[in-house]
């Protein structure tokens, strides 16, 4: 089993949500978070706004703010088979992907068990 942690934009939550269960993996957890990564969007941003050269931009971003802030972004966690690992992963990068800094991350970790509360089955069974 594994564990996908997935960091997304929040305005593709809606789109997300819709695509896994379109594929038969509906069962997710999301979450507000904030964070950051090490992108250039502050950058991609003040050039666009401003039309002027990288250069330039990282100048005007160093005035603008010393610290980065924190962005909102929502976390997904789901739980999958080893079978579904590759679905979950291909079906998140393709409704995330917009191919600008701010996509995201996706993390996989093994998942050693998993028991259902409500009827103490355990392991892959507990996923269905």
């Amino acid at each position: 089993m594994k564990l996908i942690l997935g960091i997304i934009r929040i305005a593709k939550m809606g789109d997300t949500k819709k695509a896994l269960a379109d594929v038969g993996l509906p069962s997710f957890t999301a979450m507000p978070v904030l964070g950051r990564g090490n992108g250039h969007g502050e950058l991609e941003k003040i050039r666009e706004a401003a039309n002027i050269p990288e250069a330039e931009a990282e100048n005007v971003l160093e005035y603008v703010s010393e610290i980065p802030r924190l962005k909102s972004k929502r976390m997904i966690t789901l739980v999958v088979t080893d079978e579904k690992k590759d679905l979950a992963i291909e079906t998140l990068l393709k409704v995330n992907s917009t191919g600008k800094s701010g996509d995201g991350k996706i993390f996989v970790v093994n998942a050693f068990d998993s028991i259902a509360v409500h009827t103490g089955v355990a392991g892959e069974a507990s996923l269905d």
